[in-house]
């Protein structure tokens, strides 16, 4: 069983500027098969922007998904954890903060993500999360 956030989480995340439109955001998650992207400014974490967000807080508002910024529908109160953080670490503060996803930075910079999908794989294989977290994609 994995011990360190670094043997789950998935490496290299998508990141885009806090200027970048939302249906650039949108484009990256259908192209990656993704649910979420990282948004920087100055190449520093500074929130994250998940598909639901794109649909709560931009299409169900009106947005212009061209010319509505990440910046300005992205999640900004972050909880992050380090690659040499512990799956126990993740799991505690996704159920302390009710998160589905935490960015893991290494000096300010994103080298990851842990999803609750992936802390399922890891710790409970059976679970019908898991399967449907492990299952490929239906595009």
């Amino acid at each position: 069983m994995a011990q360190s956030i670094r043997e789950v989480m998935t490496p290299d995340p998508v990141t885009l500027p806090a200027s970048s439109p939302l249906n650039e955001a949108a484009r990256q998650m259908k192209q990656r098969d993704i649910g979420d992207v990282i948004v920087l400014e100055d190449s520093s974490v500074c929130g994250v922007v998940t598909d639901r967000d794109i649909v709560v807080r931009a299409l169900a508002e009106d947005r212009d998904p061209k010319a509505t910024k990440l910046a300005d529908i992205c999640s900004r109160d972050l909880v992050t954890l380090t690659p040499t953080d512990s799956v126990e670490d993740a799991v505690r503060l996704m159920r302390e903060h009710t998160l589905r996803r935490l960015p893991i930075v290494d000096g300010g910079k994103p080298v990851g993500i842990v999803s609750l999908g992936d802390l399922a794989v890891e710790r409970d294989p059976d679970s019908t999360l898991a399967d449907i977290s492990a299952a490929p994609a239906n595009t």
